[in-house]
């Protein structure tokens, strides 16, 4: 059984109380505590007011959907968002992930992949430290990361990042010169055997690109066709 080291709390908004009792059962065995709603504007107010630890959002809701949900969030704050579908629809999952999701399970699914995946963005997120002045760094032409207050900036000006993209981020720059592959992205963020597609990382991928590209970032990351991705070199050309 996973246990999770402390308490954490998930919000699960699915308009199915079946799934969301499966789920809560689940992740209370797991360790963590729960809140519940049964559609996506009571999940939009009760994360707000609540702010748990991570949500788990279905797409297919009354009332606002699952992406509306995430879209919203993704405007005040960076909770890990993981995402249900009844449906395995490729579009939904790349919209899903360029709105700032930090995962994808696709209905009927196991409790037990998805409470594992639920632990795997809570690492990410619980191996976060607090920010601290004159922290560890990474310069690299106008890009500076902020190891320590997991903050990303182009020229000083702040950029909200998912876990995930941060996470890709901090890849490429402790590296600038590599060629990372999407494989080995993958290895690095999630450990081997995880299952996430290509298209997965290129979504990410694109969604940086596209949060800097708001700030005059043109050339972030250069695409190596066939091998993956590099740090550019921020320059803002």
């Amino acid at each position: 059984m996973i246990l999770c080291p402390m308490p954490r709390t998930v919000l699960v908004v699915d308009d199915d109380p079946h799934i969301r009792q499966l789920l809560v059962f689940a992740l209370h065995k797991a360790g963590l505590d729960t809140l519940e709603a049964e559609d996506g504007e009571s999940g939009l107010a009760l994360a707000l007011a609540r702010t748990p630890d991570l949500v788990i959002l279905d797409i297919n809701m009354p009332r606002m959907d699952g992406l509306e949900v995430c879209r919203r969030l993704r405007s005040t704050n960076d909770v890990p968002i993981l995402f249900l579908s009844s449906r395995d629809d490729e579009i939904d999952r790349v919209l899903g992930i360029e709105l700032g999701a930090d995962d994808y399970v696709v209905k009927p699914f196991s409790p037990r992949e998805v409470v594992a995946r639920v632990m795997a963005v809570l690492r990410r997120t619980a191996a976060r430290p607090p920010a601290v002045e004159d922290g560890r760094a990474l310069d690299h032409g106008r890009l500076r990361i902020d190891l320590d207050g997991w903050h990303a900036a182009w020229d000083g000006q702040e950029v909200t990042l998912t876990v995930t993209e941060f996470s890709i981020l901090r890849l490429l720059a402790s590296m600038p010169a590599k060629v990372f592959s999407r494989d080995a992205i993958i290895d690095r963020l999630h450990g081997p055997g995880f299952a996430i597609t290509d298209r997965t990382i290129d979504s990410h991928v694109r969604n940086l690109r596209h949060k800097f590209a708001h700030v005059g970032a043109g050339d972030l990351i250069e695409t190596r066709p066939g091998i993956g991705y590099r740090l550019g070199p921020c320059t803002g050309a």
